[in-house]
């Protein structure tokens, strides 16, 4: 088998990044893949999870995980097997006298007189300056600040509007493409179980593979297995955790340690350097009272 390789149905969690953390559901019909129409979260810690698909011959499905149900439905709702049933009437058109606005321009409101104001206008406390020549520097023009008086764009107000139709709905009909199959959930075989993987690390685990047309003996199965081995498996990463803390707290306590030794040495040094200072000094001294000996002999 092969990443091009046909299959009936590929199930199971895709974890790809922090993007992707779903479980897909995809079903093969007639030479097609056609994948779920719903978003199916698949759990994304490091413990072991029981991943289960039921497909009924009443053309239902379910998705459960740890054997608890988190999806179910139609085949036919949830994928996109068929055509739709219905679709929009090709002859169907809006009336041109349809109208869609609920609110209206109030043909009776009117603009004020004293509405219209420019935005913006001289500065009144601008003053040219002293040294202004207007033969070199041109016509002098205050700067435009702001006009207080500005109201922005006049509109009218708004009033309901009495030929609203509300929003005009494509009438549809039955869509003569379509037929149905109640036969969505069936294959005549299944042979072969492939896994398809693409991974950056390893540790994945997988067992317990079981293809059966009893759900309750499915569900017994799990609990045999992987509800078996679920509590151990958690019991024991903890531990494993609890392990792991301790020896990073050890690490870290012996390197604090060793820094604290090697911050103890300059201390040493400093003290010597003193004993010099000190040494040097007395010598200085006797020096000194030697010269004057040596004067009064």
């Amino acid at each position: 088998m092969h990443g091009d390789s046909e299959y009936n149905i590929m199930f199971g969690p895709d974890i790809c990044g922090p993007g992707t953390k779903k479980v897909h559901v995809i079903f093969n019909y007639k030479g097609k893949n056609v994948l779920i129409n719903k978003d199916i979260r698949c759990k994304d810690d490091e413990f072991s999870h029981l991943y289960t698909l039921i497909v009924r011959p009443d053309n239902t499905y379910e998705v459960k995980i740890d054997n608890n149900k988190v999806e179910s439905g139609s085949l036919e709702d949830d994928w996109d097997f068929l055509p739709p049933k219905k679709i929009k009437d090709p002859d169907a058109k809006k009336p041109d006298d349809w109208d869609e606005r609920a609110k209206i321009d109030d043909p009776e409101d009117t603009k004020p007189e004293d509405w219209d104001k420019p935005e913006h206008i001289p500065d009144p406390d601008a003053k040219k300056p002293e040294d202004w020549d207007e033969e070199m520097d041109g016509e002098w023009e205050p700067p435009v600040i702001q006009n207080p008086d500005y109201k922005g764009e006049w509109k009218p107000r708004q009033i309901d509007n009495p030929s609203y139709k509300g929003k005009w709905i494509h009438p549809e009909i039955d869509n003569p493409e379509y037929t149905p199959d109640p036969n969505l959930y069936f294959y005549e075989n299944f042979g072969v179980i492939g896994l398809d993987l693409w991974q950056v690390k390893s540790g994945t685990i997988f067992d317990n593979f079981l293809i059966t047309d009893d759900e309750k003996f499915a569900e017994e199965f799990g609990n045999e297995t992987w509800g078996a081995t679920k509590d151990a498996e958690k019991k024991m990463k903890e531990q494993q955790d609890e392990d792991q803390r301790k020896k990073q707290e050890e690490e870290d306590k012996k390197k604090k340690e060793e820094e604290g030794e090697g911050e103890e040495e300059p201390e040493g040094e400093d003290n010597e350097e003193e004993e010099d200072e000190e040494e040097e000094e007395k010598e200085e001294d006797e020096d000194e009272t030697e010269g004057p000996l040596k004067d009064e002999l």
